[in-house]
C-alpha cells in the first residue's frame, strides 16, 4: 500500500480541502488524519457510523500516596518540571509532570509511582470496505508524535490486503506530528500559498521532508492572489 501525505508549512493553506478532493477524486479506500491536535478532517468526509474509539496511554504520570507520604520533600526538590508542590499536603501536577521518574527512584518512603496516564483518543472508521483513522490528543499532553504513529499504524493495520493507496492528512508547520507522518510514507504533497510567510513556511517543510529522502511534490492553492510569489514557487 503506498501512502500520500499531504502536508502545509503553515495553517490555513487549504491542506485538508485538497486532502479531501484527492480522497474523494481517488476513491481511496483508506485515509487518515494525523493533526491530532486539532483533527478536522471528519468534518468534511460524511461518515454513515459511529467511530471506534480507543483510550491512547503515552508517558506514565507520577502519583503520590498521601497515606505512605513522609513529606520529606526529596520528590519536589528533586523534579526538574516543578510539578510537584507541597501545599495541603505533596501533589502532582498531571499538566506538568513528564514521567520521568526520578521522584519515585529518590522517595525512600516509596510513596511515589508511575501510573498509566491517557494522553488521548484514538477513533476508527470502518464501513463499507474503506477506513478512515484519526485521534484526538488530550489538551496539554506532549506524546503528538506518537499518537500520529498509533493512526498510522491502525490505519495499516485494518486496511484491506487490496489497497493500493492511502492519502494521510498532516499536520501544519514541522513538529513532532509532522516527522511522525513522515515516516514510511512513499511521497509528500505540500500545500502552499503564493504569500512571504507562505514561501517561508514552505521552504521549511521541504528542508524537513528532504531529510527523509521521500518524494516531493508542491501544490499552490490561490494561485492568483499573487501571481509573482506564485512564479517564484
Amino acid at each position: 500500500m503506498k501512502q500520500l501525505l499531504i502536508l502545509s508549512g503553515k495553517g490555513g493553506t487549504g491542506k485538508t480541502t485538497i486532502a479531501s478532493a484527492f480522497i474523494k477524486l481517488s476513491v481511496a479506500k483508506a485515509y487518515a488524519d494525523c493533526d491530532v491536535d486539532a483533527p478536522n478532517l471528519h468534518l468534511i468526509m460524511a461518515q454513515n457510523s459511529e467511530p471506534e474509539r480507543t483510550d491512547y496511554f503515552g508517558m506514565p504520570k507520577a502519583e503520590i500516596d498521601v497515606d505512605k507520604c513522609i513529606e520529606c520533600g526529596l520528590c519536589k526538590e528533586n523534579c526538574r518540571f516543578d510539578a510537584i508542590s507541597d501545599e495541603n499536603g505533596f501533589k502532582v501536577d498531571s499538566f506538568a509532570c513528564e514521567g520521568c521518574g526520578v521522584c519515585e527512584a529518590v522517595c525512600p518512603a516509596d510513596a511515589v509511582s508511575l501510573k498509566p496516564a491517557v494522553a488521548g483518543e484514538l477513533m476508527l472508521y470502518a464501513d463499507n470496505n474503506k477506513v478512515f483513522s484519526t485521534a484526538q490528543l488530550k489538551m496539554g499532553s506532549g506524546t503528538s508524535g506518537k499518537l500520529v504513529t498509533e493512526v498510522k499504524k491502525q490505519m495499516k493495520t485494518v486496511a484491506s490486503a487490496d489497497t493500493k493507496l492511502a492519502i494521510i492528512d498532516g499536520s501544519p508547520g514541522i513538529g513532532c506530528p509532522v516527522i511522525a507522518s513522515l515516516s514510511g510514507v512513499n511521497m509528500v504533497l505540500i500545500v502552499a500559498e503564493p504569500s512571504i510567510s507562505g514561501i517561508s513556511d514552505m521552504e521549511r517543510i521541504i528542508k524537513t521532508a528532504e531529510t527523509f529522502r521521500t518524494k516531493i511534490g508542491v501544490c499552490i492553492n490561490k494561485h492568483d492572489t499573487n501571481s509573482a510569489n506564485t512564479e517564484k514557487i
